[in-house]
């Protein structure tokens, strides 16, 4: 086991745990190094075992990541799984809890959002992680209860590898009929007709989409039926769906870092990944035509636009689908933690709430530079509401 801490001089530590990355995605793991680089930090290498300086006083009293007051009866861990879509914002954030309060340690597995939801609902994990809101009746399974908490957000972009051609614009038609398998090379009449400025190659387009329960499939497939209803009676939307590969070339991977991987080491390749996976790793990202008619450059601007748009139901499960909004990305999405109304264990009700309260304050103060976007206010204050019910023996304070 090996991690990565990457040292600035606020100690700011990131750890990207190589075991949660696939085999398929080893380039994406060492290239995610180059994430942190506009950070200016510098790189380190640590055996797995290695602590990093523990700057907070006995039970988390105070830290460089910011002022935490928790009494732990001992040292207390929490185990939790699901979406690789805010994998490394959540494991930024737990190794900076951990700085903050030494006696509690949170391990989070990249797994998938629908492997995440499944283990969640088993009750083999502290807590889940997806980026597709639990169902209705997902919900009935769980004899403790579900609280959905929406944590932090970001886009769905389409990346691509295209040498040279920069600014590719998708009319909502072409991107769904890209994904049908219907447009198989770049220069298909109806790209070159929105892209008329690019000199679009004559080759084949390669299609990149997630192999593992997704919730970033869910999502995205969710944003096709919206716009497209060929794409919404012959495949639907769901964390799976069976993709037309008799129709084109399609390649699957695991993981949003899979999926980045694969369109970095396939030139004429296309795919469907997390903003911050794509920025970070400098993949080219088209512009999509949203409800409005207007081509949108993916950036945190835009993603804040489609959620300034919307609010967030007292149940706190908002599907985007396609927003009004001249200024709106099309594909932004909530992420949510899967968190028990009810814990059998005292103190891992107590560490839960220290945990949400460090991801709402201190931890959105992270997002930007990682690609995500920091919740609005009301939101923090309803997800703060909404979780503090999880144990009598800790008050999450935001202010």
């Amino acid at each position: 086991m090996l991690f990565v801490q990457i040292l600035s001089v606020n100690d700011l530590i990131i750890s990207v745990n190589f075991m949660t990355i696939s085999r398929g995605s080893k380039k994406f793991s060492r290239k995610s190094v180059s994430l942190f680089s506009a950070l200016a930090l510098t790189l380190s290498l640590a055996a797995c075992g290695g602590q990093p300086e523990n700057t907070a006083t006995p039970g988390g009293e105070m830290s460089k990541a910011g002022a935490i007051k928790v009494d732990l009866k001992g040292n207390v861990a929490l185990t939790g799984a699901g979406a690789s879509f805010p994998a490394p914002l959540y494991q930024n954030w737990f190794v900076q809890l951990n700085q903050a309060v030494p006696q509690l340690q949170v391990n989070y597995q990249s797994v998938g959002s629908g492997a995440g939801v499944e283990q969640f609902t088993k009750g083999t994990v502290d807590f889940g992680a997806s980026d597709v809101a639990m169902k209705d009746e997902e919900i009935a399974k769980v004899s403790k209860g579900v609280l959905m908490l929406p944590m932090t957000a970001g886009s769905i972009v389409l990346g691509y590898n295209l040498p040279g051609v920069e600014g590719l614009k998708l009319s909502q038609a072409n991107q769904a009929d890209i994904f049908l398998g219907k447009i198989t090379k770049w220069n298909d009449p109806k790209l070159v007709k929105n892209n008329p400025d690019l000199k679009l190659p004559d080759s084949p387009i390669t299609v990149v989409h997630r192999s593992d329960g997704s919730g970033t499939t869910g999502v995205f497939t969710k944003y096709l039926d919206a716009i497209s209803p060929e794409w919404k009676k012959s495949i639907g939307s769901g964390k799976s769906v069976q993709w037309p590969t008799a129709k084109g070339k399609f390649i699957g991977s695991k993981g949003n870092e899979g999926v980045t991987a694969s369109i970095q080491q396939n030139q004429g390749a296309i795919g469907y990944v997390e903003y911050g996976y794509a920025k970070n790793n400098n993949l080219t990202m088209a512009s999509l035509q949203n409800k409005a008619g207007k081509f949108i450059e993916p950036n945190e601007e835009s993603a804040a636009n489609t959620l300034a748009a919307e609010t967030l139901p007292p149940d706190l499960r908002l599907f985007i689908t396609n927003p009004d909004g001249e200024k709106s990305y099309p594909i932004v999405t909530y992420t949510w933690i899967l968190a028990y109304k009810k814990y059998d264990d005292p103190e891992k009700a107590k560490a839960m709430e220290v945990m949400i309260q460090y991801g709402l304050t201190e931890g959105q103060k992270q997002s930007s530079a990682l690609g995500y976007i920091p919740l609005p206010a009301t939101v923090v204050e309803q997800v703060a509401k909404a979780a503090d019910v999880i144990s009598p023996d800790f008050q999450i304070t935001i202010k």
